[in-house]
């Protein structure tokens, strides 16, 4: 049904309007962080800085070692993505494109581990860390990563499943193994749904908390994310270095996101086009 002019005008002032709604808190975030110290508390509140002050990111960066933080998180994030996205899509490729004994239940008792809080698992987890000599060290936040996600299998699979055996069988005629089907065919053709792992998986992974407060004991091993928390306890009162930190944290989410936007909307038409 085609809209009229005056229809598609409503829509998109509705549409700005929940833009600027949404943006709001961020742009005072930005505008708050370029700010001198007295114009942040002064009374009445100003919405834009008299003087930019970009000098206050720089200060609130040396503040304590955030570089190595930032560090810690990319590292973290980098390779859990690598390894969510090479486990979950072999085990989906397995499920989707294989028939195997006691298949249907061993999927099942896969979905079945969603159910379960991670909250319900930390203890164990500490224990089972503690025991290999993990404790204090990055592995924990990585190495879980290679043994795939549940939630991450399931969006694999059910887009796998869809994709017809024709391609399978005319690659088998050209003499593809096994192996090279699911590295030169699959691979290209999960394209969309991997990118959309990798942005969901970092953006967990990036702003996660509670698991490296849990596993990291040494302050050089801090996230940034736990390297921010730890600063709003010693800073408490001081409001620009925290919106600084804040917005250099949020940035790299938001690139990702821009970057990946049009391949996490493709549907499989045209993955496999």
């Amino acid at each position: 049904m085609k809209l009229s002019s005056w229809h598609k005008i409503v829509v998109y002032i509705l549409l700005i309007g929940f833009s600027i709604y949404f943006l709001f808190p961020f742009i005072w975030i930005v505008l708050t962080a370029l700010k001198s110290e007295a114009e942040v508390h002064q009374y009445p509140i100003t919405f834009f800085p008299s003087e930019f002050r970009f000098e206050n990111f720089v200060n609130a960066w040396k503040a304590q070692p955030f570089g190595l933080y930032f560090m810690n998180s990319v590292t973290i994030t980098v390779l859990t993505t690598l390894g969510q996205i090479i486990s979950c899509s072999l085990i989906a490729y397995g499920f989707a494109r294989y028939d195997f004994k006691f298949k249907n239940g061993l999927f099942i008792l896969l979905l079945a581990t969603m159910m379960i809080p991670w909250d319900v698992t930390m203890i164990p987890l500490y224990m089972q860390f503690n025991l290999f000599g993990w404790i204090n060290t990055l592995k924990p936040l990585i190495v879980p990563a290679f043994f795939g996600s549940a939630y991450y299998v399931f969006l694999l699979r059910q887009f796998l499943m869809n994709v017809p055996k024709d391609l399978e069988h005319a690659a088998k005629i050209d003499g593809a193994n096994d192996f090279q089907i699911y590295s030169r065919i699959f691979v290209p053709i999960m394209k969309a749904p991997l990118t959309l792992i990798a942005v969901l998986n970092m953006l967990s992974v990036w702003n996660d908390y509670l698991g490296p407060l849990i596993f990291l004991q040494d302050r050089m091993k801090y996230t940034l994310a736990l390297g921010l928390a730890s600063f709003k306890g010693v800073h408490e009162l001081q409001i620009l270095p925290i919106m600084a930190i804040t917005i250099i944290m949020i940035i790299p989410p938001v690139i990702a996101f821009l970057y990946a936007q049009k391949y996490i909307v493709e549907g499989i038409s045209g993955a496999i086009k």
